[in-house]
């Protein structure tokens, strides 16, 4: 529980760091990488993150916009995209709600929710996509960035066998 704004945002700066290095690993080719015929895609996936950002906060009555629609051909475009949108966060959350204001009760998707609740949200929302990301990355062949410890292939490049 973020008892403080910059709690918060020490926890975003981990975390869309995280979420950064992610995105910066696709590759055009993988955007269309799917689990199952009707799923979502990695392209989709990365854009539904992105787009989430601003949607959640608008919700909460505070003006963010990404400027322009978000590119979902180009996995380049949507890392900047996304590192753009995660910026934003900061400076609107400091410019318009206090640490006084966390325990707020807002509406937010027709439920009664407290400020600090909609930030827990957006991190868990996007740390749960993310994971859904490198699924679909190590199917589409690519390597996946160690996140909480090394990945696969972090491990290897230490000269050691992965853990299980």
């Amino acid at each position: 529980m973020y008892t403080t704004l910059q709690d918060f945002l020490d926890d975003w700066k981990r975390e869309s760091s995280s979420t950064l290095k992610i995105f910066q690993s696709l590759s055009d080719e993988s955007l269309n990488q799917k689990v199952y015929e009707n799923g979502r895609s990695l392209g989709k996936l990365a854009c539904h993150i992105v787009e989430t950002i601003s949607e959640m906060l608008t919700h909460a009555g505070l003006t963010i916009e990404i400027a322009g629609e978000v590119n979902r051909e180009s996995a380049q475009s949507l890392a900047e995209q996304y590192k753009r949108a995660s910026e934003i966060v900061e400076p609107t959350l400091l410019n318009n709600w206090s640490d006084a204001q966390l325990d707020d009760v807002i509406k937010m998707y027709g439920q009664d929710w407290k400020k600090r609740d909609v930030l827990i949200s957006l991190v868990r929302h996007e740390i749960h996509h993310r994971a859904q990301m490198t699924v679909l990355m190590r199917q589409a062949g690519l390597k996946v960035p160690g996140i909480y410890g090394p990945s696969k292939e972090e491990w290897e490049a230490y000269g050691m066998t992965p853990q299980d």
